[in-house]
């Protein structure tokens, strides 16, 4: 069932390639965990939702640009294996791989906020988190050896968005107002890949 599931992913994933406009850069849009993998959660705001929205956000407010074509490992609430996520990606071969979490510390209400940037080893990726950087507010780019970044042949980076048990990043990241201006802000980020 899992092999025919695949199968069908593939078939659709290159018709929809086969309509898209030559020259147009792929960019792959990863929302963290999905289905029973909730991720981190504060107050019912689970990262699993909160990141998807962000994702779809994202996706709507630069779905009419001529120089990129953004795709997502996910569109739904669903579990999707990271090894099924990192061949998608790996098939497509996007020039740019964005994965979206949300932060979390051990602290109930943690006085830390902002966002984080975890890279491969590779200057694409690095580069790519310097980008990511200055367009939503100088933080902390670290390489770390994340699945998603470590079987990603294309430049990658997993952005932490914020921190779920900040009152500020939670409030920011849950509102209408904050997942348009998080969108706008990747907008800048897609023109400059």
């Amino acid at each position: 069932m899992k092999t025919l599931k695949l199968f069908v992913c593939s078939l659709l994933t290159a018709s929809f390639l086969s309509f898209t406009p030559p020259g147009k850069k792929i960019i792959i849009l990863d929302a963290g965990h999905g289905g029973n993998d909730l991720g981190t959660n504060r107050e019912n705001i689970f990262e699993k939702d909160l990141v998807l929205n962000i994702a779809h956000e994202i996706v709507n407010f630069n779905k009419n640009n001529d120089d990129y074509e953004i795709i997502m490992t996910r569109t739904a609430d669903e579990n999707i294996s990271l090894a099924d996520r990192t061949e998608k990606i790996n098939r497509l071969n996007p020039a740019a791989v964005i994965s979206l979490h949300m932060n979390s510390t051990a602290k109930p209400e943690s006085v830390r906020s902002g966002h984080e940037i975890f890279t491969q080893s590779s200057e694409g990726s690095k580069n790519l988190a310097k980008i990511i950087s200055k367009n939503l507010g100088e933080c902390n780019i670290e390489e770390k050896n994340l699945h998603i970044l470590r079987e990603s042949k294309s430049p990658a980076v997993l952005v932490e968005l914020g921190f779920i048990n900040s009152t500020k990043d939670r409030k920011y990241l849950s509102s209408e107002e904050g997942q348009k201006e998080v969108a706008a802000k990747f907008g800048k980020i897609f023109s400059e890949l």
